[in-house]
C-alpha cells in the first residue's frame, strides 16, 4: 500500500475526528465573517477594513496573507528533499520584506486609496492605467488562486479519505464558495480577521511541530542536521549548495530567476499591497511590516528544522511516495511525531497540522479574491466603464458580484489544473508581480518623468512576456514533470521567466517614457511626492 493509501486509510479511521476539527475551524471563520460583515457600512469598510488595525493586528493579517499553503508545506517538502537549496526558498521570500519595507510600504499607504492602481493613476491618464492595473491585478490573483484551490482540494481529499475525481472536484467548489462567501459579506474586515486566527493557529502548529523534533535531538541542531544529512543518501552535499541549483549552468540561472521573482515580486503582489491601506497612518503601515518581517522570519526558521525533521525522521523516499514534489512532508511528519501510522496520536496531529494548512489556504484565498474583485469594482467598473459616475453602495455591489465571478472562474480553473505544478504556479505569480507591478509602482513614486504610456507598456510587456515565457518553458512541456509530459514545444530554457520578464518590464516603461511623446504632469508629481512622503492629503 502506497503512502498516500496509508495517510487515507489513517484518516479514514479517526474520520470523526478530522472532520470535527475541519468543521470547527469552517464555523468559526464563518462566524467571524458573519460579525464582520455587520461592521461593514461603507466602501472604506469593505475594502480597507475601516483603516481602524493596529500595527501588530495588521502585521499578523500581512503574515497570514503571506505564509500561503506553498509557504508551509511547499518549502517544507523542498527542504526535505533538497536541503539546503530547498531553504533558498525561505530567505527568497523573507529578503523580499525589505524591499516593501523601504520603497513601498509608507508611500503606498499615504498615497492610494483601495488598490495599487490608485498610485499608478494619480498622475496619468485614468483609463489606459487603470485598465492595464485591473487586468494584471486579477491574472496574477487567479495564478496564485489556482495554486492554493489546488492544494486545498488535494488535502482535504486526503484527510476526509475522500477518493475518484467526482468527489476532489466537488471539494473544490466547497472550498470555492467558503472563500466567496468569506468576501462578500464581510469584506476586508471579515478577511482581515480571519487571516488573523490562521496566522495565530500556523504558527502555533508550526512551533509545536518544531519543539517535538528538536526534542527527539535534545535540542541540538547539529544532530539534526547530522541525522537529515545520514537520511538523505546524499551525506554532507545535503548541506551545502548545488544539490538542486548547482548541476548545469541552465539550474544556477534558473535560480537567479527564482531569486529575482520571489525578492522582487512580493512587494507587487496586489493582496499584499492592499493590506497597507487597511490602517490608519503610514508610520502604522511601517509597524506593520516590521511586525510582519518578525512573524514571517520566525515561521520561515521554523520551517528550517521541519524540513529537516521531515528529511531525518520520514525519509525522502517515502515523502516522495507520497507527493513527488514533497508537498505532504509536514503533514507525514506531523503523523510521524505523534505516534505513526495508525495511532490515534499520529491521527490527531496530522489532522491538526492538515486542518492549519487548510485554514491557511482559506485565509489566502479570501485575501486573493477580495483583491482582484477591489481591484476590477474600484479600477475597472468605477473609474473606466462609469468613469467615476458611480455611487459607493453600487461599487462595493460590484465587487461583491466580481468576487463571485472570479470566485467562480477560479474554481473552474483548478478543477482542470489538478495536476499542474503548484509551485510553479506561485513562483509565475510572483514573476507577473516583479515583472508588470513593482516597475510601475517605483516609476510612479520615483521618477518625475514617468508617463502614461510608459506605464501602459511596462505593465502590458511585463504580464504578456512572463506569461508566454513560462507557456514556452519545460514547465509546460519537454519533461516528465511538465504539464503536458508527452509533447515538446518549449523553446525558453528556465522554468522561471524572472531573468527575462523582470528586467524587461523596467526597461520598456523606461523606453517608452522616453520615447513618447506624453508629457507627465509635474504639479501631480510634485502632489504625489509631498503625499506620498508626509502624509499629507492622505485618505
Amino acid at each position: 500500500m502506497s503512502t498516500t493509501a496509508l495517510l487515507a486509510s489513517s484518516a479514514g479511521d479517526h474520520r470523526v475526528l478530522t472532520m470535527s476539527l475541519f468543521g470547527g475551524f469552517v464555523l468559526l471563520t464563518l462566524g467571524i465573517t458573519i460579525w464582520a460583515g455587520r461592521q461593514t457600512k461603507d466602501a472604506t469598510d469593505f475594502y480597507a477594513g475601516g483603516r481602524g488595525f493596529t500595527g501588530f493586528q495588521n502585521g499578523l493579517a500581512v503574515s497570514g496573507d503571506y505564509m500561503s499553503a506553498a509557504s508551509f508545506l511547499g518549502i517544507a517538502g523542498a527542504i526535505a528533499l533538497a536541503g539546503y537549496d530547498g531553504f533558498l526558498y525561505s530567505i527568497g521570500f523573507l529578503v523580499a520584506w525589505l524591499v516593501a519595507l523601504l520603497l513601498i510600504a509608507e508611500p503606498l499607504r499615504n498615497s492610494g486609496r483601495y488598490t495599487m492602481a490608485d498610485v499608478l493613476a494619480f498622475r496619468m491618464r485614468q483609463r489606459p492605467v487603470r485598465t492595464a492595473a485591473g487586468i494584471s491585478t486579477i491574472v496574477v490573483s487567479i495564478f496564485y488562486l489556482l495554486a492554493q484551490m489546488v492544494g486545498a482540494g488535494s488535502l482535504v481529499a486526503l484527510l476526509l479519505g475522500i477518493e475518484g475525481e467526482a468527489a476532489k472536484r466537488w471539494t473544490v467548489v466547497a472550498v470555492g464558495a467558503l472563500m466567496v462567501l468569506y468576501v462578500a459579506i464581510g469584506g476586508m474586515k471579515g478577511t482581515t480577521w480571519v487571516q488573523i486566527v490562521k496566522a495565530v493557529l500556523l504558527i502555533a502548529g508550526a512551533a509545536l511541530m518544531t519543539v517535538l523534533v528538536l526534542a527527539k535531538y535534545d535540542f541540538n541542531p547539529s544532530a539534526l542536521l547530522g541525522a537529515a544529512a545520514h537520511a538523505s543518501g546524499k551525506g554532507s552535499a545535503f548541506l551545502e549548495p548545488g544539490l538542486k541549483y548547482g548541476v548545469s549552468g541552465t539550474s544556477k540561472l534558473d535560480f537567479i530567476s527564482l531569486g529575482l521573482a520571489l525578492v522582487l515580486g512580493t512587494a507587487g503582489l496586489p493582496h499584499i499591497l492592499v493590506r497597507f491601506y487597511t490602517v490608519p497612518t503610514a508610520k502604522t503601515a511601517r509597524k506593520s511590516v516590521l511586525w510582519a518581517i518578525g512573524i514571517i522570519g520566525v515561521f520561515y526558521l521554523m520551517t528550517l528544522v521541519l524540513g529537516f525533521g521531515a528529511a531525518a525522521l520520514v525519509g525522502p523516499k517515502v515523502i516522495k511516495a507520497s507527493n513527488a514534489a514533497g508537498n505532504t512532508a509536514a503533514p507525514l511528519l506531523a503523523q510521524h511525531l505523534g505516534g505513526g501510522e495508525g495511532t490515534t496520536g499520529g491521527a490527531i496531529l496530522l489532522a491538526v497540522i492538515s486542518a492549519v494548512a487548510f485554514a491557511t489556504i482559506l485565509a489566502v484565498v479570501a485575501g486573493l479574491t477580495l483583491a482582484s474583485s477591489a481591484s476590477f469594482a474600484h479600477d475597472l467598473y468605477a473609474n473606466v466603464f462609469r468613469k467615476g459616475r458611480v455611487t459607493e453602495k453600487e461599487e462595493v455591489r460590484s465587487a461583491k458580484l466580481a468576487a463571485v465571478v472570479i470566485g467562480a472562474v477560479a474554481i473552474l480553473l483548478s478543477i482542470y489544473a489538478e495536476k499542474l505544478n503548484t509551485a510553479a504556479l506561485v513562483a509565475l505569480a510572483f514573476a507577473v508581480a516583479a515583472s508588470a507591478n513593482l516597475p510601475n509602482l517605483l516609476y510612479s513614486l520615483y521618477w518625475k518623468r514617468f508617463n502614461t504610456t510608459g506605464a501602459v507598456w511596462s505593465v502590458y510587456g511585463g504580464l504578456v512576456s512572463s506569461v508566454v515565457l513560462v507557456i514556452f518553458s519545460p514547465v509546460v512541456s519537454g519533461t516528465k514533470t511538465s504539464l503536458f509530459p508527452h509533447s515538446d514545444f518549449h523553446w525558453f530554457p528556465l522554468e522561471n521567466p524572472g531573468l527575462v520578464s523582470i528586467p524587461l518590464g523596467f526597461l520598456l516603461g523606461w523606453v517608452a517614457t522616453l520615447l513618447s511623446s506624453d508629457r507627465a504632469d509635474q504639479a501631480k508629481y510634485a502632489e504625489l511626492e509631498v503625499r506620498s512622503l508626509t502624509g499629507i492629503g492622505a485618505h
